[in-house]
């Protein structure tokens, strides 16, 4: 009988010490899996997404550049003048307030510059510091136009109201938001596919998902040459025709998995 308890004890001690060796061993596998998985244990792949963007925005500046004499208080109102009358025009065409907005305005000395030869310095006479002889008041206005229609006689009209600089104009996505989302989705869609293709041919099964990481840009922003008519102040006859085109925005994707 005592030889029965003993041995059923033996059993039982076998057991519970292949149980301890087994959960040591799967702690050990966990652990290991925890904080190595990306070196050998682990592999990567790439996908990328593209989605077409049609601008719903355009974007010009426009600057009125006032020069004269001395008395600085008459230019800066002549300047004012000038790109008030502009502003209003622009406003006048329906553009909201909050895509009117003054980017720059600065106001310059311009300076006579002596040139003191050889015989006043040999004189013995200070030569004369520059003196001021005028200033140069500009003010800059960038515009977002949402009517593409409109462009054209926008331009046009800046010109006309007192502008004697306008800027090539660019085209963008306002909000970017749900174009690069579908550039995404269809990123990680190739790049899952991807993984299961290499798993299979590789013969192991796809652990779960360590890590994604996400390349890629804004929309890029589109310019559109003017031409010469728009930079030098002359109003053209006909308001020019404006194309916006398409846009196409690139997402890129990495998604790491663990190797089973």
């Amino acid at each position: 009988m005592d030889s029965k308890i003993k041995n059923y004890l033996g059993w039982a001690g076998l057991v519970l010490m292949s149980a301890l060796a087994l959960s040591v061993l799967s702690y050990v596998r966990i652990y290991s899996r925890s904080v190595e998985p990306s070196t050998f244990r682990s592999f990567t792949v790439n996908g990328e997404g593209k989605a077409v963007a049609i601008p719903d925005v355009a974007q010009f500046t426009f600057s009125v550049l006032t020069q004269g004499g001395k008395n600085l208080g008459e230019l800066q109102k002549e300047n004012t003048t000038k790109i008030n009358r502009a502003i209003g025009v622009i406003k006048a065409a329906g553009v909201q307030d909050k895509d009117v907005k003054t980017e720059s305005y600065s106001v310059e000395p311009r300076y006579q510059y002596f040139n003191c030869g050889p015989v006043l310095l040999e004189s013995g006479k200070p030569c004369p510091p520059p003196e001021i002889v005028g200033y140069t008041v500009s003010q800059t206005v960038s515009v977002k136009v949402r009517d593409f229609a409109k462009i054209g006689d926008l331009l046009r009209d800046a010109v006309e109201s007192g502008a004697n600089t306008v800027s090539q104009l660019s085209f963008t996505v306002d909000d970017q938001t749900e174009i690069q989302n579908q550039a995404r989705a269809e990123a990680i869609q190739k790049a899952k596919a991807k993984a299961k293709t290499i798993a299979k041919a590789g013969g192991f099964r796809l652990g779960k998902l360590l890590s994604i990481e996400e390349g890629g840009g804004p929309i890029p922003v589109f310019y559109k040459s003017l031409g010469a008519e728009a930079f030098s102040g002359a109003v053209p006859a006909v308001a020019p025709s404006i194309e916006p085109g398409s846009q196409e925005v690139r997402v890129t994707i990495t998604l790491r998995y663990e190797i089973r």
